[in-house]
């Protein structure tokens, strides 16, 4: 297989994993965003990628969701469900895939002490983003935007950077060339 075949089989597997982590969907009481996987397969495949593929992944998983595909949270897709009021939380995924990406350059994916609060901030990150978005599209105030988009979700963000904090140094570790 040619370099750029691998390269592609990379991106859409890591596009295709938080699909699939996408469908793991809760609904929060009064918001419009559920707690999803998604945010820990963005971690995870930034993690192992880098940031260039880790962002083009991310950018796949988005574009085949916007042209229909059921990739979106509960099965979503189309250009609606990214320009609407949580959109701000699936573009969230490209700034955060960069910054772990980059960050997993420098090593800290491969320790947990480093990897769990790398993975909190690429979380935090979405919230951000994703908050400020629903709060221009849906026309809230910040404090309303706040208890709707980003309050309820630290608890499954903590536990998400906790789980992709123990994963990635567990699986760095055995992907290590052992001495014969």
């Amino acid at each position: 297989m040619s370099t750029r075949a691998q390269e592609a089989a990379l991106i859409l597997g890591a596009a295709l994993f938080t699909a699939l982590l996408a469908q793991v969907a809760l609904s929060v009481p009064g918001s419009p965003v559920p707690i999803t996987g998604q945010t820990l397969a963005v971690v995870l495949t930034a993690a192992a990628l880098g940031p260039q593929r880790g962002m083009a992944a991310q950018a796949a998983y988005l574009l085949l969701g916007a042209v229909g595909l059921p990739f979106f949270a509960k099965g979503a897709s189309g250009w609606g469900a990214l320009a609407g009021p949580t959109g701000g939380f699936l573009v969230g995924f490209l700034p955060a895939a960069l910054l772990v990406g980059l960050a997993a350059r420098h090593g800290y994916d491969r320790r947990w002490w480093t990897a769990v609060p790398l993975f909190l901030a690429g979380q935090l990150l979405v919230l951000v983003i994703g908050v400020c978005w629903l709060q221009v599209k849906a026309g809230l105030d910040f404090a309303t935007a706040f208890h709707k988009g980003f309050l309820p979700f630290i608890p499954g963000g903590l536990l998400k950077a906790v789980i992709a904090g123990l994963l990635m140094p567990l699986v760095w570790t055995l992907a290590r060339p052992r001495a014969p």
